[in-house]
């Protein structure tokens, strides 16, 4: 599947890794050039899961339209292709009312298959799945992923242990073609006159990010985390598979699955400790992501700048004048 062209080029995106700022930056953006969001992110689709993805707040959403959030219910499974499709359905409408679309989250996956397209393989095989989710269930995902590793190193480093479904993916078409996943999505860039001029990743510094990044986790649990995953597993359809293995909730889910009401609060605050440490580690792919795609320009930022400033070195690093106007239209 391929987003069209001729909407490409006239979109503009602010990707970057969790907790770096995107969205106070991208409500400025979207004012200096007269745009309406399109999230970029696999988890905010789903409705009652806010706090743990980092939802924009009410005020936020009602500042600037945005689009594809809170769009499924946490027992839907959504694909890279219903992605694709829907954001460029967004896109011509935004287009058409004479505005701009853009992209912000920090989903590399999404934002590939938005600029070059996604393989989308051969037709799932019940028995290969089957027997892999045997697996899983009865080995763990640690198995899977070391063998994802030893045919497919270059999809086991770019998917978490977590992954679940992406990482039986990965394995039932090295299977099915006897190719790693990885090379057949090696599509490179569009040629140059089909590529959007305007790219854009938030590069902090390291240290910096994973403070944000466990103060961010801190302050979920303070406002409620722990009770929103509560209210989506008694749900009486449980939540899907993909929404299941969000950071934060699959945590949280083991966790209320294997400890009793009576835990201590050391056992948490265990809990606390492993999400902070694998969203450290999943800002760590997301920068990897966005580095090698060539589509994107890097902004670096030391932290201290206001939203405005950093708007203002996206828009200086712009191809179009500073006032952000000058769009294709």
């Amino acid at each position: 599947m391929i987003f069209p062209a001729e909407l490409l080029a006239k979109c503009w995106f602010l990707a970057g890794p969790t907790a770096c700022g995107k969205t106070a930056a991208s409500l400025v953006l979207s004012k200096r050039i007269d745009a309406e969001i399109i999230a970029l992110d696999s988890m905010t689709l789903y409705r009652g899961m806010d706090i743990g993805t980092a939802k924009p707040s009410k005020a936020e959403l009602s500042a600037v339209p945005h689009h594809l959030i809170s769009i499924l219910n946490p027992e839907d499974d959504f694909s890279v292709a219903d992605y694709v499709s829907a954001a460029a359905t967004a896109s011509d409408q935004i287009l058409r009312r004479g505005r701009v679309p853009l992209f912000v989250g920090g989903s590399g996956l999404y934002l590939r298959a938005i600029l070059r397209g996604i393989f989308e393989g051969p037709a799932a095989d019940p028995e290969i799945r089957r027997r892999l989710e045997d697996e899983a269930n009865r080995d763990g995902m640690d198995s899977l992923l070391n063998r994802l590793r030893d045919v497919d190193p270059i999809s086991a480093a770019r998917l978490h242990v977590n992954d679940r479904r992406r990482v039986i993916r990965a394995l039932e078409v090295h299977e099915l073609t006897n190719q790693p996943l990885s090379d057949h999505q090696r599509q490179g860039p569009r040629p140059v006159d089909q590529r959007p001029a305007n790219v854009y990743w938030l590069w902090p510094p390291r240290d910096w990010l994973y403070r944000r990044i466990d103060d961010r986790v801190d302050q979920m649990f303070a406002a409620g985390l722990m009770d929103e995953v509560k209210r989506l597993v008694a749900r009486e359809k449980p939540i899907s598979q993909t929404a299941r293995q969000a950071l934060g909730y699959k945590e949280v889910i083991d966790w209320l699955n294997e400890t009793s009401s009576d835990s201590s609060a050391s056992d948490f605050g265990q809990v606390v400790t492993l999400i902070q440490t694998r969203t450290r580690q999943f800002a760590k792919r997301q920068h990897t992501w966005f580095r090698n795609l060539e589509e994107c320009r890097a902004i670096s930022i030391d932290g201290t700048e206001s939203p405005d400033q950093i708007v203002d070195l996206i828009l200086a690093s712009s191809c179009h004048d500073a006032a952000g106007k000058s769009l294709a239209k």
